[in-house]
Order: C-alpha cells, then structure tokens, then sequence
C-alpha cells in the first residue's frame, strides 16, 4: 500500500512540474453559425444517401374521415367524434377526442354530420379542417 501511495505522489508531482513550463495560449474565437462559418462539405451528398438507410422516424400523415360530433370543449381545443373507420391511420370505427383549433369549432354543433381531415403523429390525430354533412 506505501508503494502504491509513494508511487500516486511521484505521478501528481511529474504532472504538476511539466505544466508549470508551459506558456497559456489565448482562448480561441468563439465561431459564428456553422451556416455563416463554413461551406457544406464536399461530401454532402454521400453523407445524404449513406442516412438513406437509416431507420428514421416516419413524418406525419393525413387521413380524412365522417362521423358524428358527440362533445366539443372549446376552451380545452378538443372535440369527440363518431367516426367510421379511417384506413389510412388503421383506425376502426369508433368515438375518440381530437384536438383541435378552437376556430375551427364556430361552425359545428354536436349532433352534427361532419367530414374532417387529420393530421396523424404518433398514433394520435389532430382534426386540422372539419365541415358539416
């Protein structure tokens, strides 16, 4: 144990004496946006076909659908549909609670017959158009 201690003292004291030669060198620049500093690398286009491969997430959908409005909750932003099945999201009939922009609400009413467009991200929709039947 008193070599291993003789011998961590030996290493911390050559540490300490070889920085104390040393000149301080100024701190570099601070770069400007990577856009203003440099170019794309000439490469750029390899780089982009070798993340073509790559498992990346997949961007949203659309998808459009009709049902019936059973609920709207302006101040929240959420409507309550009816729907029949929507194919292009997998989704059989059924009533779930979209979001939604309050604005889009003026101009239904529950009760009504409605067709409606979604945005679709991961696994849930956003009603982003709806118009009565």
């Amino acid at each position: 144990m008193k070599t291993l201690s003789l011998t961590l003292a030996a290493l911390l004291a050559t540490t300490s004496l070889a920085a104390c030669g040393r000149k301080t060198e100024a701190p570099a620049a601070p770069a400007g946006p990577a856009s203003a500093a440099a170019p794309a690398p000439a490469n750029a286009n390899a780089n982009a076909n070798a993340m073509a491969g790559m498992d990346m997430a997949p961007a949203d959908k659309m998808a459009k659908g009709v049902g019936v409005v059973k609920a709207i909750d302006k101040a929240a932003g959420t409507i309550t549909l009816d729907h029949q099945a929507i194919p292009e999201a997998g989704w059989p009939a059924m009533t779930m609670g979209f979001k939604i922009a309050p604005a889009l609400l003026d101009g239904v009413a529950v009760g009504d017959h409605v067709a409606f467009d979604l945005k679709l991200h991961d696994g849930a929709g956003e009603v982003t158009a709806i118009h009565r039947q």
